[in-house]
This record gives structure tokens, sequence and C-alpha cells, in this order.
């Protein structure tokens, strides 16, 4: 079974997942019903009535159902997500930690979990409980032994200001412009995120052409996202006019450019090139002279690519660490050669030789 960039497919999750072939999809995200348990109408203070949500898709007899399905879209989705794949699931108090018990009885491994504080929280109006002003993401690997999973760390820390991102987003609700409505300007959906969420973790876990799916795809906001940064998408719905707004939202959608989809990469994801084969390609020989940034400590390049300062020898980052009486050193940043305009640390000469590989 093969998909193209969009595919948007009707019916029951569970049923439908199990149509899709092994290990296809590259990223999964997952807004399950969050199985509110509303005791009754919710007010405000002026006895209007809250659009909460009450619809039948939300509605299960116990806690015993609900975990029973549960378990049964989970196990699915843990089948077609290929080996180096990932999955997010969002939910509430009153259902995330189910949900997060039973992955770990499926065998995902937990990665992170990411609270989505909400910047325009709906207030509580009965007064009897804390605001719930956040909402809870969970990312897992498909297993505990799994190494290898896309993370663009670099592009997540270039989005917030060359700063590590943590684990708590603070982003607001879909309102406004964003929030799909029907004909009579009503919402369309109770529950419609905002694409500024989908954003970010989709650009933090797969990569252009990667293909994602979303198993509870409402008024297609995954897909939305996943067509503006350049992946495909597979949205699997039940409920017919959920999907007709979908489709049409997504069909206005314009993708961005192969080129403005690039994403600064990971020095991580580079070849790796030891220090060794810079001697061997001549670009420093033995004997050549390395400097420390200020050019107070003179080491001599070997021909098997150790360094020798006195009597210490080692790698670049075993003497770099030793002449400064520290535990490690990047020597690529800490070692320097000599140019025509001054020292240049040795890193310029290992991306040189990347650039010809």
């Amino acid at each position: 079974m093969t998909f193209g960039a969009e595919t948007i497919i009707q019916g029951d999750c569970v049923e439908q997942l199990a149509k899709l072939p092994d290990k296809s999809v590259d990223l999964i995200f997952a807004d399950p019903p969050y199985n509110l348990q509303l005791g009754g109408d919710l007010h405000r203070p002026d006895n209007s009535k809250v659009d909460a949500v009450d619809d039948h898709w939300d509605q299960f007899a116990s806690f015993e159902i609900y975990d029973a399905f549960t378990r049964a879209w989970l196990s699915q989705c843990q089948r077609v997500l290929k080996d180096d794949g990932s999955l997010w699931v969002i939910g509430s108090y009153h259902n995330i930690f189910r949900v997060g018990s039973t992955l770990q009885d499926l065998g995902f491994w937990i990665l992170n979990d990411i609270i989505w504080r909400k910047t325009n929280p709906m207030p509580n109006f009965k007064g009897t409980r804390f605001t719930n002003a956040h909402e809870t993401m969970i990312w897992a690997a498909k297993g505990r032994g799994q190494r290898r999973y896309t993370f663009n760390y670099d592009a997540m820390k270039m989005a917030n200001d060359d700063l590590q991102m943590r684990s708590d987003w603070s982003l607001p609700l879909c309102t406004g412009e964003e929030r799909v409505k029907d004909e009579e300007g009503k919402k369309a959906h109770p529950t419609q995120k905002p694409e500024a969420l989908l954003h970010r973790l989709i650009l933090a876990s797969s990569k252009p052409g990667d293909l994602i799916l979303d198993p509870f795809f409402g008024v297609g906001t995954t897909g939305a996202a996943a067509k503006r940064l350049g992946r495909r998408f597979i949205g699997i719905e039940r409920e017919e006019t959920y999907i007709e707004f979908a489709r049409r939202r997504i069909s206005q959608v314009a993708p961005a450019s192969a080129e403005d989809m690039a994403t600064m990469g990971s020095k991580r994801s580079e070849p790796r090139i030891p220090f060794g084969q810079i001697v061997e390609a001549g670009l420093l020989r033995p004997g050549d002279q390395l400097f420390c940034p200020k050019g107070e400590r003179v080491a001599r390049v070997r021909a098997d690519g150790s360094l020798a300062i006195g009597d210490l020898t080692g790698s670049i980052h075993k003497v770099g660490a030793m002449v400064q009486s520290a535990p490690a050193c990047n020597g690529w940043t800490y070692w320097h050669f000599k140019t025509d305009k001054g020292l240049a640390p040795i890193d310029v000469l290992r991306a040189k030789v990347r650039a010809e590989m």
C-alpha cells in the first residue's frame, strides 16, 4: 500500500489502523477522546452555558472500556510505526495518566512529557478548583532499546532564540481566524488544537517528506501543519462533517518551498572526522604546531594524529583536557593553527574535509 501527500480515511480508528501496513509511518500525533466524565452542563456566572465537550465520541461507559479502547489503538499505532519513529499523544488530567500507563505497558519508551501551558485558558467558572491552564503531551519512542529517532535539536534551539528548548511550551488556545467555524459561525470542533502546537512538534521530530499519521484527525490541524512543512500525512476520522471541514481547510494551505523547509542541522548527524584524517589529507603535517586560543600553550602534531606537549601525549581532546587540568575538552575548538589572518580553530579544517566528502 502506498500513500500520497494527503490521505484522509473515514472510519473507526482501530478498524482503519488495522488496514495500514506494518512499519509504514514515521511519526504519529494522537489527540484521542479525553473521556471528560462531565457531571452535567457547565454555566458561567451569568448563567450562560459553556460550550464544553459533550459529544458522543468522548463518552465511555467506564474506565475499563476507555482503557481497552486506548490499548487497542495504541497497539495498532505501535505496529504501523517504523522502528526509528516516534509517537506524540496529548491529553488532560482526565485521561493522560491512563494513556501513559498503557504506553508503558505496551513497551513504548517515554522520551519527554511536554506541558502545553495555555496563555489564554478558560476560567473555572464554579470557583471550586484551580483553573485548568495546561494539557500534557507524551513523546515516546517505539521501544526501550530504540537508539535512533528523529529529534531536530538544533532547529528547536534556533526557534527558541538560540536557547535549548524546555519541556514547558506557552502557546495560546486556538481562537480567532484559525478556529474552523460552521455556516452559523460556531466552532466546528470543540477541541481544535492550535496549529502552532503541531508546527513545533512536527518540526522537532520529523523530516521533510516523512509520513505522519493522526488517528483522530478532527478538522485537520495535523494535516494543515504537515502540508505547510512539506510532510505527507494520513488522517483517520469517523465523523464525516469533520472530514469535510478538514478537506476544505487543507486545500487552502500552501506548502513552503524545499529551500525554506531546511532547518539547522545537528553536528551529531554529520559524518565523523577523526583528527588523523586531517593529517592524512595534508591539511596539517607531522611537526606542525597547534596553539591554545590565547597562543600560550603549544603542541606538536604527530603522524598518527596525536599531539605532544612536553611529556604529555594523546588525542586532541585528551591533551587539551590535561593542559587545562579539566575533566574533558573539545579539541576541535580548543586547538588552533596559524593562518595569514591569525589563529583559527582546527574545526575549520574538519569542516573543509566534510564539505569535500
